[in-house]
C-alpha cells in the first residue's frame, strides 16, 4: 500500500495519527478544527433528536462554520424539496437485475443523474472559470438530496421487491427521510443511530481511496455526478476499509467483515463467553492467515474517536446494552486491550463492571482505552496498532436493530460457497458524499489543477535504485 505522500489539498477534515485520545477530550479526527465531542456539542440535531445530522455536518464541511438551528432546518427543507428521483433514473434502477451488487447499482444511478448536471450544461454553453464552483455547488446539493431515494430504491428492489416506497417528507431531515424510505421510520433509535453514523463518516481526509478518486476525476472537470460515481466504485473495493484476508471479500466493507466475524464467533463459542474462549478464537483467526477485523487503522495510532462515539451511543440505550452481539463486541474489545483490570471471567455485560470504572460507563470506557488498550494484541499477538476503529461496532449496531442485509451466499472459485457482502457499503456511500462533494466545490472555487502524477517504468526505477 502506498500511503502518506503529502500531495493534495483537503480542508474539511484532518487525521492526526499521534494526537492522543484523552479522557473527555477525544481528538485524532477534526472537522475544520472541531473534534467529534466538539461537533456533538455545537452541531444542531434533528427536531426532538440528540445526534448530529447530515445537514449540520454538511454545512460545517462546506463553510467551515457551525450552522444555526434555523440554517440547518432550511437546508433540510431544501434537500427534501430536491430529493425525488427523476423517472428515468427510477426506470433504470427498476430494470436492473436484483442480484446485481447494490454498490454497482448505486454507482450507475449516480452517474445517470448527470443528465441533469448544471455544471455540464453551463460548461457546454461556455462559462467563466470563476463560475465553475457555483454550478458545481448546485450539482452537489442536488446529488446529496437524491442519495436517500436512490439508495432506498436499490434496497427495495434487491431485498423487498414489490413493496411500496413512501414519498419524501418535506418536514424530515435527510437521514430521517432515508430511514423512512428504508422502512425504519418508526424506529427512532435506529434513525438516530443512522444520523450519527452518517455524520461521523461524512469525511475522513482526502487521501482515502474514495475521496481521492472524487478529487482526481473532478480535476478533469467531470461533473460531480460522474466524479462521485467513480468514488463509489473505489469505496466498494475490499481494501478501502482495509479488509485483508486470504478469502475473497468482494465489494466488502470493514464493518460487514467485523459483523461476519463476530457472528461466527458467537455461533462457535455460544453464550458462555469467557476470556479463554475469546483468546482461543482470536488465535484460531490469526493462525488461519486472517486478521482480527475492526482493530487497527490506516492513519490513526490511537483509539478511533468515532468508535468511542458509537459506543457511547450504545451506553445510552438499554436495548443495546442487553444485545448479545453488542455484549460480545464489548467483551472482545475488553479482552484485546485489557488484561490487568479484570479477573479470569467476565462478571457482567461490558467494561462498566471493571473495578477501575467507578465513575460510570463513559469515563470507565475512556479510562480503560487510554491506559490499558493494546496490551493483549501488542504483547501476545505482536500487533503494533491494536486499537479499535469505528468498524469494530458500527455494523453490529445495525444488525441489532434488524438491519441485516449484509451478506448473500455466492459460489466463488476455489472457495466454494462463501459470503459476499451487500448493503452496508451503500450506507457508507450515502455518508461519504458529504465530504467528497463539498471539497469538489472548493477545488473548483480555488482553481485547483488537473491531477497528473509522474509515472516511472520498472527500468527507470531500477536505474534510480542503482544511483
Amino acid at each position: 500500500m502506498s500511503k502518506g505522500l503529502k500531495a493534495m489539498l483537503w480542508d474539511a477534515s484532518v487525521l492526526d495519527p499521534n494526537e492522543v485520545v484523552k479522557l473527555k477530550s477525544r481528538q485524532g479526527i477534526r472537522f475544520h478544527g472541531l473534534s467529534i465531542p466538539d461537533c456533538q456539542k455545537v452541531l444542531p440535531p434533528a427536531p426532538g433528536g440528540k445526534e448530529i445530522i447530515a445537514e449540520s455536518m454538511l454545512w460545517l464541511l462546506l463553510t467551515g462554520n457551525v450552522p444555526t438551528v434555523e440554517q440547518t432546518r432550511e437546508l433540510s427543507r431544501e434537500l427534501a424539496e430536491k430529493g425525488e428521483l427523476p423517472s428515468f433514473v427510477e426506470n433504470l434502477l427498476d430494470s436492473l437485475p436484483a442480484n446485481l451488487h447494490p454498490m454497482t447499482q448505486l454507482g450507475m444511478g449516480v452517474a445517470a443523474l448527470n443528465r441533469e448536471s448544471s455544471f455540464q450544461a453551463a460548461y457546454e454553453k461556455g462559462m467563466k472559470k470563476s463560475e465553475y464552483w457555483t454550478h458545481t455547488l448546485e450539482d452537489c446539493i442536488n446529488l446529496i438530496a437524491k442519495l436517500p431515494a436512490l439508495a432506498a430504491r436499490i434496497y427495495r428492489n434487491v431485498y423487498k421487491p414489490g413493496s411500496a416506497l413512501p414519498s419524501i417528507k418535506k418536514d424530515l431531515d435527510l437521514v430521517g427521510n432515508y430511514s423512512n424510505l428504508l422502512g425504519y421510520g418508526n424506529n427512532e433509535s435506529l434513525t438516530e443511530y443512522l444520523r450519527l453514523y452518517i455524520a461521523l463518516h461524512g469525511d475522513h481526509e482526502g487521501g482515502n481511496a474514495s475521496a481521492h478518486t472524487a478529487h482526481l476525476v473532478g480535476s478533469t472537470l467531470a461533473d460531480p455526478y460522474l466524479s462521485y460515481s467513480a468514488a463509489l466504485f473505489a469505496l466498494a473495493g475490499p481494501l478501502h476499509g482495509d479488509v485483508r484476508s486470504n478469502y475473497l471479500r468482494a465489494l466488502s466493507l470493514a464493518n460487514q467483515e467485523v459483523l461476519r466475524w463476530q457472528l461466527a464467533m458467537q455461533e462457535e463459542i455460544g453464550s458462555d463467553v469467557s476470556r479463554e474462549k475469546i483468546k482461543e478464537y482470536l488465535w484460531k483467526t490469526l493462525k488461519s492467515g486472517q486478521v482480527v477485523p475492526g482493530y487497527g487503522h490506516g492513519v490513526l495510532r490511537n483509539p478511533d474517536p468515532r468508535f468511542i462515539a458509537l459506543q457511547e451511543f450504545c451506553d445510552t440505550r438499554p436495548d443495546l446494552q442487553n444485545s448479545p452481539i453488542i455484549q460480545l463486541v464489548n467483551k472482545v474489545g475488553l479482552f484485546i486491550y485489557n488484561t490487568k483490570t479484570r479477573g479470569s471471567e467476565f462478571s457482567s455485560l461490558d467494561v462498566r463492571s471493571c473495578s477501575r470504572c467507578s465513575e460510570g460507563a463513559r469515563q470507565g470506557r475512556e479510562n480503560i482505552r487510554s491506559v490499558h488498550m493494546g496490551f493483549n494484541l501488542s504483547m501476545q499477538f505482536q500487533t503494533k496498532n491494536p486499537y479499535p476503529n469505528v468498524d469494530a461496532t458500527s455494523g453490529c449496531v445495525l444488525y441489532h436493530y434488524g438491519f441485516r442485509e449484509f451478506k448473500v451466499s455466492c459460489y466463488l472459485i476455489d472457495e466454494g460457497l462463501a459470503e459476499v457482502k451487500q448493503y452496508y457499503t451503500v450506507i457508507f456511500g450515502v455518508s461519504r458524499a458529504l465530504g467528497a462533494l463539498t471539497q469538489l466545490v472548493w477545488a473548483r472555487a480555488l482553481g485547483l489543477p488537473l491531477e497528473r502524477p509522474k509515472s516511472y517504468s520498472i527500468a527507470a526505477l531500477e536505474k534510480l535504485a542503482k544511483q
